[in-house]
């Protein structure tokens, strides 16, 4: 199979991650933190040199960067943990689930949320989000860029939007993070990340990275090697947010996959990923029966494009692309409110992902893939 499924998790994996893992298994078996013995401190050790590239690549400060199982892990916890009673929290069209899903939760209780629609102008998103802010405003939640169409949003200027308001900026940089430059210096107080997609690290890994300007109230509570006297939760980071023992290979490996990043440099991941984005645009916009959900008047997307092949569903075409040894995803991908914008609910899109491992080769087999269902479509 060749995997154009990426932005739902990268695979195959550098060397470098699966060497460092299998190091993990080989060497780091310790809790870190729970013990004195050898073991143990050599694997804090470890855990705590990904930590700091991790806290490199964002621009933090190594204890304010949080290891967790996925970005949706990381989103609930920075959402839930930094609201207050009563309070509004503004959210894009665009969003994932993970966002949507929290925060419409909230609003069961007595906050209250609105929907801020995404523009092809930016300025335009920008007064919209504006627009929606009241006295009650406490979070802006969204997603730096769509994992259905690959748009990114103005997120420096939603995050002036928040610092002139006093609002807290939460960032979901699942889609984002490791194919364009992001860091808390952009204004972010709150970055949520996924390790296992474009940071290239093993599934089950994500990140929370903030500038410790506002307190996250922890989502659960237990051991964390620290104030074991006390029947409170710490009140620190990192140990306030990783109750129980963390997922000491992955995170290991997330610090390997974020040095694979790195040492190739995002300006050639997100070139490289993008010429074949437009490869795949330009090839099939000459295919009848084929629509390609790209908005020309967008300043810019990441390496994402969603399509459909008329007379398919999103789902029955990504079936018949799989029995032609292509992996890509179908459906509605868990982002209903980006699909109500596009105009593709209920079937959704067929999503074409790349990564650094593709080829053009690779790009123009699927074209003829797709071209030869469409052609046959009925």
């Amino acid at each position: 199979m060749i995997n154009f499924d990426n932005s739902a998790t990268s695979f195959p994996k550098p060397e470098a991650v699966k060497k460092a893992v299998f190091e993990a298994m080989n060497c780091y078996g310790g809790n870190p933190g729970r013990s004195g013995h050898r073991i143990s401190i050599e694997t804090a050790e470890a855990v705590y040199s990904a930590r700091t590239a991790a806290a490199d690549f964002f621009g933090a400060e190594p204890d304010n960067v949080v290891f967790t199982l996925n970005c949706t892990h990381a989103l609930n916890t920075a959402i839930k943990g930094t609201a207050s009673e009563g309070c509004h929290i503004i959210i894009s069209s665009l969003e994932h689930n993970s966002v949507l899903r929290p925060v419409y939760a909230l609003s069961k209780g007595t906050c209250s949320y609105s929907v801020a629609q995404v523009s092809h102008s930016d300025s335009e998103t920008l007064e919209n989000f504006s627009r929606l802010i009241t006295p009650h405003t406490r979070i802006i939640a969204c997603t730096l860029g769509s994992n259905v169409t690959g748009q990114i949003l103005p997120f420096t200027g939603i995050a002036e939007l928040c610092k002139k308001h006093g609002i807290c900026f939460i960032a979901d940089g699942a889609q984002a993070c490791g194919v364009i430059p992001v860091s808390l210096a952009d204004g972010i107080n709150i970055l949520c990340a996924a390790g296992h997609k474009s940071l290239y690290g093993p599934s089950g890994t994500g990140l929370l990275v903030t500038d410790g300007k506002y307190k996250i109230k922890p989502l659960m509570e237990g051991g964390t090697g620290s104030a074991s006297m006390e029947k409170d939760q710490p009140d620190f980071l990192p140990d306030s947010l990783e109750s129980g023992t963390i997922n000491t290979a992955g995170a290991i490996g997330l610090g390997a996959g974020i040095g694979f990043v790195r040492k190739l440099g995002m300006d050639r991941i997100y070139s490289h990923e993008s010429k074949l984005c437009r490869i795949f645009v330009n090839e099939t916009k000459n295919i009848g029966r084929v629509t390609v959900y790209r908005d020309d008047r967008v300043k810019s997307y990441l390496p994402v494009v969603s399509f459909n092949i008329d007379g398919l569903s999103a789902n029955e075409t990504a079936a018949k692309l799989s029995d032609m040894g292509f992996a890509l995803r179908g459906g509605l991908h868990c982002s209903g409110l980006a699909h109500t914008s596009l105009g593709t609910v209920p079937d959704g899109t067929v999503r074409f992902s790349p990564s650094v491992f593709n080829t053009e080769k690779e790009v123009h087999a699927l074209v003829s893939a797709v071209k030869s269902i469409a052609e046959s479509a009925v």
